[in-house]
């Protein structure tokens, strides 16, 4: 009886496997850096591949299996995979180096801190100053000495303590002259594994202006002007008594009790103005919600379905998730938007609202002094007030109901076959404001206020 045919085997598979995972778990674990033996050294694994071939031939006539050593497709495909494996892990580390400011993939690690040792800068007390980082969280506060202190530490991403130290020792600070303005800047690498932490100490008269591609920034007590531009973080600023300027690319928005004009750019995500003795304007998208408490000089809010203004405000705002509120507000409101939800209560001056399927619902608990306008379309209108208003209404529902709890000689409410309904009169005894409702596919509903 003839004896089985042997198999071939080969041993080829099991040690690149082992080896090329003891490559990634340094990589991963140790700070191994991958780049350099790649790019270097990966024609060791043909001659490790033909030596370990030799090998499988030498045993393979001895054992009388010269087929044991033949390069099977299998092998072939598990080396070019292998090969594509590293060069992927290559390419991602070569572009967190590269482009720090990209985030796609992150790598492993513990995080290690060092100090930051910055000697200060004497600078004239309303001096121009720059501080331009590009991954940083920044602290800017006011000092009475006329001079720039910087503060902070280094983070490092990295499984190796030394690797991380070393790292740390490539970054710095610097603070330097450019004109008649000065700068504080990192210098160093800028490797996406690193960051800094800074805490600035400037002249409160010193105009400051930021430029971050990512960070978080803490402003407070700062008396001259504030520009940031390039935002890409959450911010916060407080008790400042300049224009407060902002161009955000994302994050929230956290400023207060500010003495000047606060101006909002660009895209992101909250916005948030406390006790501003200034106006505050905001122009962008913005994915909410925007709210506002006591603007002096009232808000202008401008997006891309969204046209508001404001004169005064010494109440609340919110605009966000297909609503809009306004409570307490002595100004003019005029608003032209779209399938938003909107309620306002307490308007002091004109009312002049432009919608389309929103539900709008004005609420007043003394009696409105001036002209109130309101167009809407596929939605609801109510107006409540008090029963001792006096107004000239005029109001007109196209395929819908008007339903008024006041009543009067000289208020006459027609309906037609159609389905329209028409409210015109006057209602009280003195001279009041014009009141001006039309929608289209919905009701108007008028209620006395208690």
């Amino acid at each position: 009886m003839a004896s089985p045919r042997p198999r071939g085997s080969s041993i080829f598979s099991g040690l690149i496997l082992i080896f090329i995972g003891v490559l990634l778990l340094m990589h991963n674990y140790r700070g191994f850096e991958l780049t350099r033996v790649f790019l270097h050294w990966w024609p060791l694994l043909l001659i490790f591949w033909g030596a370990i071939k030799l090998y499988e031939r030498t045993v393979g006539m001895r054992s009388r299996e010269p087929g044991a050593a033949r390069i099977t497709a299998g092998e072939v495909f598990l080396v070019l995979g292998l090969l594509a494996l590293l060069g992927i892990v290559v390419g991602v580390e070569q572009a967190h180096q590269r482009f720090p400011d990209w985030t796609g993939v992150d790598f492993p690690g513990d995080a290690f801190s060092t100090s930051l040792d910055i000697a200060p800068k004497a600078v004239p007390a309303n001096a121009r100053i720059i501080v331009r980082v590009a991954r940083c969280d920044i602290t800017v506060r006011s000092s009475d000495e006329s001079e720039i202190r910087v503060a902070g530490k280094v983070n490092v991403k990295s499984w190796s303590e030394s690797a991380a130290r070393r790292l740390a020792e490539q970054l710095s600070v610097e603070v330097v002259q450019n004109g008649d303005g000065y700068e504080v800047r990192p210098t160093g690498s800028r490797d996406s594994r690193a960051s800094v932490d800074l805490d600035v100490s400037v002249p409160s008269k010193a105009q400051v202006t930021l430029r971050s591609d990512k960070g978080d920034i803490n402003i407070s007590d700062m008396a001259a002007p504030i520009n940031i531009d390039g935002m890409n973080g959450d911010l916060e600023i407080r008790d400042t008594k300049g224009d407060v300027s902002l161009d955000m690319r994302h994050g929230d928005a956290k400023i207060s009790d500010t003495k000047g004009d606060v101006k909002v750019s660009g895209h992101g995500g909250s916005i948030e103005v406390v006790n501003a003795s200034g106006g505050f304007t905001i122009n962008g998208e913005f994915v909410g919600p925007i709210r506002a408490d006591k603007v002096a000089k009232g808000v202008r809010f401008v997006s891309h379905r969204t046209d508001l203004t404001l004169t005064q405000l010494s109440g609340h705002l919110e605009a966000g998730s297909g609503n809009l509120e306004v409570i307490d507000a002595p100004g003019n409101l005029i608003v032209r938007t779209r399938d938003e939800d909107i309620r306002i209560e307490n308007a002091g001056g004109k009312v002049k609202i432009d919608n389309r399927n929103g539900h709008i619902e004005l609420r007043f608990s003394s009696p409105p002094k001036e002209d109130i306008e309101i167009n809407n379309s596929s939605a609801q209108i109510t107006l409540s007030l008090p029963e001792s208003s006096s107004f000239e209404i005029l109001a007109d529902c196209h395929s819908g109901d008007i339903d008024s709890e006041f009543q009067g000689d000289s208020l006459k409410a027609t309906t037609t076959e159609s389905g329209d309904s028409h409210l015109e009169g006057k209602y009280g005894k003195g001279r009041g404001p014009k009141i001006i409702l039309k929608t289209t596919y919905g009701g108007i509903s008028l209620h006395k206020t208690s």
